[in-house]
């Protein structure tokens, strides 16, 4: 069967059956040429195809486009271009003062499912003994647990209008990383996430001082059961080489090993009570140098000690510009430039390590405006950016495989879950870790998925198509640029028009209504091809 072309008997404005014509497989084919087709248009015989101006662009100017400026901060500052966000852009009063508000998030009023969402499992609330108990009695086994966060995340990302608070607390659990699977680290890690919310825009020492103590921190890295008379130098290390100064701060061994004999005493009993709790037995109190930071350490708390250690790390130019690297290279281009970098990191150094002077420092350099098109989305950014773009709405979980979950297991399927990375040092975020042509067919497939509304369907609303349709009756080229409009922000291009065209074998100027197939059985195919462009990629 041709997935092209209504079936055997049926015109093209014939009702459809209730159920889906096709399955969602024999979508792949058909759409997939047309997305090749049009990549290569160029190609096309001129007999089989109409006149290029046949597909000229027809606007339906009153869903309204971003323009460049309030695009690229959309798509850098927000989890993906909807109507609703360039219209909260546009009320702030433009892209500046839209950024101002976010970075007060307390005064920006949240969306009602996003207040929601701590409801939603009780994990999320729970403290790390009840979700022992659950674990050990099978009411919710770890795994779960750890799922039902990545899942809590992504609908917060999606459904937040506090999405620079959202978008800075992912950067931080990035960097400060923990995976979700990690041996151990099940009773701590969302508490520790909530941790990394509440402070992901204050200051990094706040950040470090929080993370590097904290009970998720030192089982994933081996600090829980590190004690004076067994050193474990994990966190030691990567608390230098990952989270502060970096390796070419120069630091050597015994920089490690003073560092880690001063993290001991920051006790987990894993596996049994699972208590947190500082032991001054564990804790080596003989003198430490690490780097130009030097303590006598002689008291058995040496927690005064660490924070003042920490603090150190933390105000270190090494630290201060491989945090303004890092910045740098999420919110402008894989290759930011040395004097943003120096910039940026004299801000972090000037306002005490506070993270908003930097964000702003960053937003208001002429690097960042230039660097429209210059990122591209990683696949958990991609994911909630397609469920923002077509409206899929996920309800609280009736079941335990419930659509916000099964939307986790499709960033994986794209090519990364949320804390799926398994090393310490955290997911990439340069664009050549997921700019191949495997992703893009991952992503195809998630496209053809959701934009038939077949997967997931758990606690899951999709738009109807004739939901899709702005008005009774509209000719199909006006239809693709209000589409085109809506779900990126961009106006329809002649490229994108004749893909649909191609794809569904409708002339530009046919008018579509309710009972078109378009609408009855096509609309899959449409919605995949606008998201299909390249520009829905870019971050």
């Amino acid at each position: 069967m041709n997935p092209r072309v209504p079936p055997a008997g049926e015109s093209a404005i014939a009702p459809s059956p209730s159920t889906p014509l096709f399955p969602r497989r024999s979508f792949l084919g058909g759409v997939a040429a047309a997305s090749a087709a049009a990549a290569a248009l160029p190609l096309l015989d001129a007999s089989v195809a109409h006149a290029a101006e046949s597909y000229a662009p027809v606007a339906y100017a009153s869903t309204p486009v971003a323009t460049d400026d309030e695009l690229h901060v959309i798509r850098r500052w927000t989890y993906g271009y909807t109507p609703a966000a360039l219209a909260a852009v546009r009320k702030a009063g433009g892209p500046r003062a839209w950024l101002e508000a976010q970075l007060t998030p307390q005064n920006v009023a949240e969306s009602s499912k996003a207040a929601s969402l701590d409801s939603w499992w009780r994990c999320i609330t729970a403290t790390p003994a009840d979700i022992v108990a659950r674990d050990r009695s099978g009411a919710e086994p770890a795994w779960r647990a750890m799922t039902a966060y990545a899942g809590y995340a992504l609908v917060r990302r999606q459904e937040s209008t506090r999405q620079v608070l959202e978008l800075m607390t992912e950067f931080w659990e990035d960097h400060f990383y923990i995976p979700i699977h990690d041996d151990g680290v099940f009773p701590f890690r969302i508490a520790f996430g909530h941790r990394m919310r509440e402070l992901a825009l204050t200051s990094f020492e706040k950040l470090l001082q929080a993370s590097t103590v904290h009970p998720a921190m030192g089982c994933s890295l081996d600090n829980a059961g590190s004690t004076k008379r067994s050193v474990n130098e994990n966190l030691g290390r990567e608390l230098l080489e990952l989270h502060t100064v970096g390796k070419s701060a120069g630091y050597d061994e015994d920089d490690v090993k003073a560092s880690a004999r001063l993290l001991t005493g920051y006790r987990v009993e894993m596996w049994t009570t699972w208590k947190s709790y500082y032991d001054t037995s564990w804790h080596d109190t003989k003198p430490v140098k690490v780097l130009g930071f030097s303590h006598t350490n002689a008291d058995a708390d040496g927690r005064a000690a660490v924070k003042a250690y920490l603090s150190y790390l933390a105000r270190h130019p090494s630290t201060a510009a491989r945090v303004a690297r890092k910045l740098a290279r999420r919110f402008v281009s894989d290759s930011p430039s040395s004097a943003l970098v120096d910039h940026l990191a004299a801000v972090y150094l000037a306002h005490n390590t506070e993270i908003t002077p930097v964000l702003r420092a960053l937003f208001d350099h002429a690097e960042f405006w230039a660097a429209g098109g210059a990122k591209v989305k990683t696949p958990t950014d991609e994911l909630v950016s397609v469920n923002r773009a077509l409206g899929v709405s996920f309800a609280k979980p009736t079941a335990q495989d419930t659509g916000a979950i099964q939307a986790h297991y499709m960033a994986g399927g794209i090519g990364a879950s949320a804390w799926s990375h398994p090393r310490p040092d955290g997911p990439p975020q340069d664009n050549d870790a997921f700019n191949s042509p495997s992703r893009f067919l991952a992503s195809w497939d998630a496209h053809w998925t959701l934009s038939g509304g077949w997967w997931p369907t758990q606690d899951t609303t999709h738009v109807s198509a004739a939901k899709r349709l702005p008005q009774a009756e509209l000719t199909l080229a006006e239809f693709v640029d209000h589409l085109s409009r809506q779900l990126t922000g961009q106006a329809s291009t002649e490229t994108l028009l004749r893909a649909v065209c191609t794809a569904t074998k409708v002339a530009p100027s046919a008018v579509v209504n309710a009972q078109h197939s378009i609408v009855r059985w096509q609309m899959p195919w449409v919605l995949a091809l606008v998201l299909n462009q390249p520009l829905f990629y870019l971050r």
